[in-house]
């Protein structure tokens, strides 16, 4: 089985693992948009990174990351956070894809990651995956790594209890 694991919002991305092998990473697809050329989803793009995994032979999961308003952040910019979260499930609705959901407490814990640094997911996927080291070399490089461990999450509870 194939798991897509999603960071939702702009700076997110997006992880397919296959068993506990990561296939591929991605940055959430992004385009400019209107006169001032803020950032939005590009949900084209989305569609053909998920369609690149989704086949007849393999079955396939979305698993992304249950996110909430957050104390502190602006009314625009958690307007456009959600409107992502949004397009992202009507993304696999449309693909007829199942779409689990994650809460960050949940994942963090089965990782033992509560309580630490941002980075520490970083330095985690780096521990687990050796091989993926030159591709998670800066800072920005959390939310790949938060991607592959929500899907890798899924992978370690959910389908583990099906067996």
């Amino acid at each position: 089985m194939r798991i897509i694991g999603i960071d939702p919002g702009l700076s997110g991305a997006i992880a397919i693992l296959e068993e506990k092998k990561v296939l591929d990473i991605f940055d959430m697809p992004v385009m400019s948009e209107g006169k001032k050329n803020k950032r939005q989803l590009n949900s084209a793009q989305l569609v053909n990174i998920i369609n690149q995994y989704n086949n007849s032979e393999e079955e396939l999961a979305v698993v992304v990351e249950q996110v909430n308003a957050m104390p502190g952040q602006g009314v625009t910019s958690m307007f456009n956070f959600g409107q992502t979260f949004g397009a992202i499930k009507g993304v696999c609705a449309a693909l007829s894809l199942p779409i689990f959901f994650v809460r960050p407490s949940k994942w963090k814990k089965h990782f033992e990651l509560i309580n630490s640094s941002k980075d520490s997911s970083r330095t985690k996927v780096i521990e687990m995956y050796p091989s993926l080291s030159n591709q998670l070399t800066k800072k920005k490089d959390v939310n790949k790594t938060d991607a592959i461990l929500i899907a890798r999450f899924f992978i370690e509870t959910r389908l583990r209890d099906k067996n």
